[in-house]
């Protein structure tokens, strides 16, 4: 098989000859810069030059070299969005650097330590907004046709190289978004105390997205088989708000977004190719999946297996029919940084045995690899992959 053929059947919940990999089709399934670089000099390749798919956390694109030597079986697709475009304009404040992006939130990266840039700018924070001022807020321009510039025809080699192509959205989601803009703990009692401020800043995010997947499909939906959204429900115990918030404020938003998305992609796509719909979000969402499932989410990610309630295999027994499990394939927060090799041989043989039967399974971390990962578990993980991860 090649790996569009073996992405597509195992997203068809079928078992191709190995478990696919992601390595960099997306800002939430890739590597820092930092360990990136101790990778590639681990396997004598030379990465430079170095291209950040998002400049934010400090994440790369991996070089050709890389991807071709791990067998990457996914390619993606970074249009110009606040994570990666306008960094010409960085100020030099002494012990950090500083900048403000399109959506006027000030990011800052701390020159002595910094692994990534930091909000630290609120442009809309404090107890209320009235509904003035928020009409008055500047909004990006989120069809700006110059975002996608040059990207059909990375696409369309990607597609000669027998690769599924992903894309990412123009921002976080309308939960995260939200919280961005008015603080986090502003917005959450916004969404209780004046639920009408909540509801418009999200209900504009929803139109944004939408105005920017239609953008995007038009001119790109063929030659895209995944496109790519995000949001942050889960902790590592619980989830961030209740059920009864999650089902009045949020699904609705989210079903609409994954009902258009789905069906503008539909409009571009054979009928025999189907687009796909990926959604990340952290933490325990397992009671979230029944909902995931019935609005048309076809891949959940990071797939956070050691917060509560994520057992991989108890994942895979309920819910591994009904939607494909992208990541969860070796913890991030303890054993691929920290741990021994055998360890991360130990993690991701129990993580792939549990979720790879039957197929509905692309092996990726535990969200980003990050900067202190060692080059010798990055190589242990992928090897314990290969070895394990063959039907």
């Amino acid at each position: 098989m090649n790996s569009r053929q073996r992405m597509l059947a195992a997203l068809r919940h079928e078992e191709p000859d190995r478990v696919p990999f992601d390595l960099g089709g997306s800002h939430v399934t890739t590597i820092h810069v930092a360990a990136y670089r101790s990778l590639c000099l681990e396997l004598a390749i030379n990465p430079e030059p170095v291209v950040l798919s998002d400049v934010i956390q400090q994440v790369v694109t991996p070089c050709d070299a890389l991807l071709d030597r791990l067998e990457v079986d996914t390619r993606g697709l970074f249009p110009h969005v606040s994570h990666n475009w306008h960094f010409e304009d960085i100020r030099d404040m002494g012990d950090y650097f500083e900048h403000v992006d399109e959506w006027h939130f000030t990011q800052r990266l701390n020159k002595k330590d910094g692994h990534w840039w930091s909000q630290t700018g609120i442009p809309l924070a404090g107890s209320s907004v009235d509904a003035e001022t928020l009409a008055r807020y500047e909004w990006p321009m989120a069809d700006d046709p110059r975002r996608i510039e040059g990207l059909r025809r990375q696409a369309e080699r990607y597609r000669r190289q027998d690769k599924v192509v992903m894309c990412k959205s123009l921002c976080a989601g309308m939960f995260e978004m939200g919280q961005r803009i008015r603080g986090m703990s502003d917005f959450l009692c916004d969404m209780l105390a004046d639920p009408k401020t909540a509801e418009a800043i999200m209900d504009k995010i929803l139109e944004l997205k939408k105005r920017y997947w239609t953008m995007v499909l038009d001119e790109l939906g063929d030659a895209i088989d995944i496109v790519v959204e995000n949001d942050d429900y889960g902790t590592q115990q619980s989830q961030l708000i209740s059920p009864e918030t999650y089902r009045t404020m949020i699904e609705p938003r989210l079903r609409e977004l994954v009902d258009f998305v789905k069906k503008k992609h539909a409009e571009r796509r054979e009928p025999n190719e189907p687009g796909f719909f990926f959604f990340h979000s952290c933490g325990n969402v397992r009671p979230y999946l029944p909902s995931f499932i019935d609005m048309g989410i076809d891949i959940l990610n990071p797939v956070h297996v050691n917060a509560s309630g994520m057992n991989a295999a108890d994942l895979k027994k309920d819910f591994g029919d009904a939607i494909t499990f992208w990541g969860g394939g070796v913890e991030t927060q303890h054993v691929l940084p920290h741990g021994t090799p055998e360890q991360v041989r130990a993690d991701v043989r129990r993580n792939v045995e549990a979720l790879m039967p039957g197929g509905g399974f692309v092996f990726n971390t535990v969200h980003n690899i990050q900067a202190e990962v060692p080059a010798e578990n990055i190589l242990a993980m992928w090897e314990t992959l290969r070895e394990v991860g063959r039907y």
